[in-house]
């Protein structure tokens, strides 16, 4: 057995709080607790000697070991193979929930599935990064471990039996070895034995083997209900659904804070120096996170992050790195100072081994543009920020307005001095555009003027300094000859169209200076040096960032080939590290969310386009039109009947005083109510009488429900003219149905919905609807007017506003 195992020789396990890496040998040589910020109790992944772990094996060394995960699940199986049996240890971790406690509980499940084999386990904490001394107490049902001082809860160590017998007449033998415990057993097919390492849990207790049975079961119950949400039914499923609950894995459930990686220390470069502490929560990968799981359908998750975003933005830190820090620890506090553990040897002797982050004090302005982008996101999907946050958001983004011109230290958080980094200056121009969309959409004080401006100038800025004629492309920073695989994300963003040339040729650049078959250098160190020594590989976030771009551009197989070999550079449990080497290996600290953030992405975004063509994203998945384009003229309406209907004053709570007019939105009777019934399609046209199909989205967009109807008011349809109280005229022309819509206004049950659920819901005041060409069935029951106080569903997007009424019929 190697003394350090390959990194992505290992799966994940945890609990929302905290979580543990299990080699593929049944090791857990990876363990902080109680947060993933925490000092270490299991480091051998970094010390082999010192550090600590926790195996469980069979004891002989002629073992084949396989690892995966049960299917839908977090927990771990790792088999091992014999001549004279097969065992198999499962490894999870009750979930602990989203109040933050000290008590965390690393189930192992012992089993053989054939043949005889006898597992040893091999106990051995390590408080403190190895620097604290502990005592140990062996029972009958357990032992327990107690680091000196009260900075960290004591371990407790429960050992399962299948009867009330001793665990000595289970024939399980437990003995102290040096400060850890030692146990033995053996067990036959069919057999089991479980144990549980508990923190902050008292005396050893002897447990029942069918409470192990009983934790695994809500263990995989948990994990089975969360993915059911995921509204992802692409190619690569099984993909994109580890990488979603590797995400969860790694989220902090008290806050909402997403941690970078649940490890520090694990090099860019094998011997290198190269070696940081990820177990924070940067600003950057937590936003790119909100894309990521709102195009999955995890709107809580989202919702979480996005909270904790804002508490960061209300707190407006005033330092040299702005009203936002880079990074922040799980609980949002930011003491990150940096230290080495010099006792550390690190992995294969990769030294120094760092805690804290020394980064954490850099100006980088580009967090602003990925913050913004993330808030944006959520506050069009339903996730609105309150009154107080959006005027702490405007207030960083006027102090942005001021500073956005500095020389920063960029995404990469070098250490070779501030440069104007295009990334940057690009990011500055999404915080100020989203900033400005976010201000309109809903009708909120800003000065619009101002950041328009700015906005305006920064990318003037860019497309005069970023832009290297000599090279023809957009460099690193402004007057340098260095690429940037970071620059991926401009057409991702919308800075500039997928098919502009000055875009073309500067992924033909990114092509020729970054790219080895298909794998994404972030930059050259050797032509832009970062103030450290040594190299290091591709970075997978940048290759999937590049798997968008190429498909944005036309170049879909490309695109489709590079993603099927980045699932190559997987681990067998589908596990990212942050690069990968030149013969393969992963690299960096594992497994690293901005890889699996990208990995969505890149997979939701590839799906639709190579189902609808190159450059064609995926529109938000609401039931409101996202385009800015004016609804067509009533002559243009055909084919299609449509609802007619008027706005009392009520509707008038409008933030803009606009004359609002309940119009068409595409929505049409096909066939009879015991048929397709009502069916709602994006688009619609300003008129009365039949709407054009043409103005609609996709069948996909579609919603399909027999009792439910779509009416919207939109301030940007020409005012139409309101029908007095008591007035029952019509449009010329007898009409061919009429229409009674039930009293109440009701959202589209979740199961059905196309969008992310929770809307506003405000009181709207009297609604009188006038509709018309219902089923024949409905003729006699109709009625031309129904008043009643009813609800409306606001919803925002671009720039301008729109009120949806879901309408059920009688």
């Amino acid at each position: 057995m190697e003394r350090y195992p390959n990194i992505s020789d290992h799966g994940l396990i945890g609990d929302l709080q905290t979580a543990a890496l299990v080699s593929n040998d049944g090791t857990v040589d990876w363990f902080c607790c109680p947060r993933f910020d925490s000092p270490s109790v299991f480091a051998s992944l970094l010390d082999a000697d010192k550090g600590g772990y926790f195996r469980i094996a069979p004891d002989r060394s002629d073992c084949v070991t396989r690892q995966l995960y049960l299917p839908d699940t977090a927990v771990l199986v790792t088999r091992f193979m014999t001549p004279d049996g097969v065992g198999e240890v499962y490894d999870f971790m009750p979930i602990a929930g989203s109040h933050a406690t000290d008590r965390h509980r690393l189930v192992r499940q012992v089993r053989v599935v054939r043949g005889t084999l006898r597992f040893t386990l091999d106990l051995q904490p390590r408080f403190d990064y190895a620097r604290a001394r502990h005592s140990v107490e062996i029972t009958d049902d357990g032992a327990r471990f107690t680091p000196e001082g009260a900075a960290h809860p004591a371990l407790t160590l429960h050992i399962a039996t299948a009867s009330h017998h001793s665990v000595h007449d289970q024939g399980v033998t437990i003995e102290r070895v040096g400060n850890g415990a030692v146990a033995s057993r053996t067990l036959r097919a069919g057999q089991t034995w479980g144990v549980v390492l508990e923190s902050g849990g008292g005396e050893p207790r002897r447990m029942h083997t069918d409470d192990i049975g009983r934790l695994l079961h809500d263990a995989q119950h948990f994990w089975r209900n969360w993915l059911h949400k995921s509204t992802y039914r692409g190619r690569w499923r099984e993909m994109v659904a580890r990488s979603a609950m590797t995400l969860k894995l790694m989220q902090y459930a008290p806050t909402g804070g997403l941690v970078a990686a649940p490890t520090t220390g694990l090099p860019e470069q094998v011997g290198g120096e190269r070696n940081w502490d990820y177990r924070y929560t940067w600003v950057r990968d937590g936003s790119f996170s909100i894309y990521a799981l709102l195009g999955l359908g995890f709107t809580e998750e989202a919702e979480a992050f996005a909270g904790w975003l804002r508490r960061r933005a209300a707190e407006q830190a005033d330092n040299k790195s702005g009203p936002l820090k880079i990074m922040y620890r799980v609980d949002g506090s930011s003491d990150l100072s940096e230290e080495t553990l010099d006792h550390f040897e690190g992995w294969r002797g990769s030294a120094p081994v760092r805690i804290g982050n020394g980064a954490v004090d850099q100006l980088q302005l580009d967090i602003y543009g990925e913050a913004m982008d993330a808030l944006f996101l959520a506050d069009r999907d339903g996730v609105q920020v309150t009154h107080q946050s959006w005027l702490e958001i405007a207030s960083f983004i006027d102090w942005l307005c001021e500073h956005w011109d500095q020389p920063d230290e960029g995404i990469w958080e070098t250490r070779g001095g501030r440069q104007d980094f295009v990334y940057g200056r690009v990011q500055t121009w999404v915080a100020l555009d989203r900033a400005i969309k976010m201000a309109s959409s809903r009708a909120r004080p800003a000065d619009i003027y101002r950041w328009t401006t700015e906005r305006n100038t920064v990318y003037n800025e860019v497309f005069g300094k970023g832009w290297n004629p000599k090279l023809g492309a957009f460099t690193q920073s402004y007057g340098s000859d260095v690429m940037d695989s970071a620059l991926l994300i401009m057409p991702l963003q919308g800075f500039i169209a997928p098919r502009d040339p000055q875009w073309l040729a500067t992924l033909k650049a990114i092509d020729r200076e970054l790219v080895s078959d298909s794998l994404v250098y972030r930059y050259n160190p050797s032509a832009s040096p970062d103030g450290l020594a040594g190299s290091e590989g591709t970075f997978s976030m940048c290759t999937f960032w590049y798997v968008d771009a190429l498909a944005r551009a036309g170049r879909l197989d490309d695109a489709r080939l590079v993603f099927e070999k980045m699932h190559t550079y997987a681990n067998p449990l589908g596990l990212y590290s942050e690069e990968i080497g030149s013969t393969g290996e992963q690299l960096g600290n594992f497994p690293q969310a901005f890889s699996h953030l990208a990995l969505i992405t890149a997979a939701v975004n590839l799906d639709h386009q190579l189902d609808h063509g190159a450059g064609v994203m995926p529109k938000p998945v609401n039931l409101y039109r996202t385009d800015r384009r004016a609804s067509p003229a009533p002559s243009a309406c055909e084919s299609v009947p449509c609802w007619r209907g008027v706005a009392l004053p009520g509707l008038l709570s409008l933030p803009e005083r606009v004359t609002p007019a309940i119009v068409c939105s595409t929505l049409f009777a096909s066939g009879t109510q015991a048929k397709s019934g009502i069916q709602a399609k994006r688009g619609g046209c300003g008129g009365w009488g039949r709407c054009r199909d043409g103005a609609g989205a996709g069948e996909e967009d579609a919603v399909h429900d027999p009792a439910l109807a779509l009416v919207v008011v939109d301030r940007e349809v020409p005012h139409l003219p309101v029908v007095p109280e008591g007035d029952r005229s019509r449009r010329p022309g007898k009409p061919r149905h009429e229409f009674r819509p039930h009293r109440e206004v009701e959202q589209v049950p979740q199961q059905r919905q196309r969008f992310p659920p929770g809307p506003s819901l405000e009181p709207a005041g009297e609604l009188g609807v006038d509709v018309q060409h219902a089923p024949p069935r409905l003729r006699d029951q109709a009625h031309d007017r129904v008043q009643r106080p009813l609800r409306r569903v606001v919803l925002g997007d671009r720039g301008f506003r729109r009120v949806g009424l879901l309408i059920r019929q009688a």
